[in-house]
């Protein structure tokens, strides 16, 4: 042969020994159980735990639920107070639990919700792009299902969820907001968000009615949960005239007849405070004791799952 002929031969060889070195590997499964993830992101080195439930080999589409604690607190609390963790390894979802921002660095960290709150409202600090990383970095170590990306967080955390249907509906299929409104202007989703909402009627730091409660820890006039769940139920084309239902000490109302199957619900807790419903207990030293008559959690999950991205 000579070597005109050869020529081709060898880079018809060469490319199949190239391809035979770049042929993807089976992922590694991402070990069960919690571990603690740092990125860099906007000048500042970010945190967040990472629940992966039993069994998950990387490679399956996976939805995730990122939990937001409260202002002071952090995502280490916010696991304890919600118990995520129990509900991913039943139902098979990655439990995220992104930490804020503060002074102190890993203490009374906040979340920049608009006009709420502490550090990370006055610094500018931009978590919503944050979000979007700690999402493209999930995307690096498994297979997210990006039609089923959910949003929950308590009190200050439950503001940043508002904020993030606001700013990131592109991501976002649904949040349920815990004791926490929708404190950001102007909103203007890309698309339609679910959205369940769960408030004390008789919050004293972040009021049901809106407004400076007695208690509250921030000069911020707080939106009301009318105002916060009314721009959803007009957004998302619901009507207007919700279905009830009373009982013990809840009342629950539904809004129906959504765009793009989305839905609206809301959960008020007749004397309650600002607590996660169905916690096991205040989610801070000398917080306010939670009612044990449903769980948050539980049917946040649910909600959750019954609305993905349409």
């Amino acid at each position: 042969m000579n070597k005109r002929h050869l020529l081709p031969l060898i880079a018809l060889l060469a490319g199949i020994l190239a391809c035979g070195r770049t042929a993807p590997s089976t992922p590694t499964p991402l070990p069960a159980g919690d571990a603690t993830r740092t990125l860099h992101y906007d000048g500042r080195e970010r945190s967040y735990i990472l629940h992966t439930p039993p069994d998950y080999d990387g490679t399956s589409p996976i939805p995730v639920v990122l939990v937001f604690h409260g202002g002071g607190g952090s995502a280490a609390g916010a696991v304890t107070m919600t118990g995520f963790n129990d509900l991913a390894d039943q139902f098979g979802f990655l439990a995220v639990y992104p930490n804020g921002t503060g002074r102190l660095d890993d203490k009374l960290l906040t979340w920049n919700g608009g006009t709420c709150c502490g550090y990370a409202q006055r610094q500018g600090v931009d978590d919503v792009g944050f979000t979007r990383a700690v999402i493209a970095d999930l995307q690096t170590i498994a297979a997210v299902d990006t039609q089923r990306i959910y949003v929950t967080g308590m009190s200050n955390g439950g503001i940043m969820a508002y904020r993030l249907a606001c700013e990131a509906s592109d991501l976002i299929a649904a949040i349920g907001p815990v004791a926490g409104t929708q404190n950001f202007a102007p909103c203007a989703p890309q698309s339609p968000v679910s959205v369940i909402h769960f408030h004390g009627a008789d919050d004293t730091r972040l009021p049901y009615a809106g407004g400076h409660g007695p208690d509250s820890l921030v000069d911020v006039d707080f939106a009301s949960v009318a105002d916060s769940i009314d721009f959803w139920v007009n957004f998302n084309g619901c009507d207007p005239a919700p279905q009830t239902n009373s009982f013990a000490d809840v009342r629950y109302e539904s809004y129906g007849g959504c765009v793009e199957d989305t839905a609206v619900d809301l959960y008020a807790i007749i004397g309650g405070k600002h607590a996660w419903p169905g916690s096991p207990g205040p989610g801070w030293p000398g917080g306010d004791e939670p009612t044990t008559t449903i769980s948050a959690s539980q049917i946040i999950w649910k909600f959750f799952a019954a609305h993905p991205k349409p």
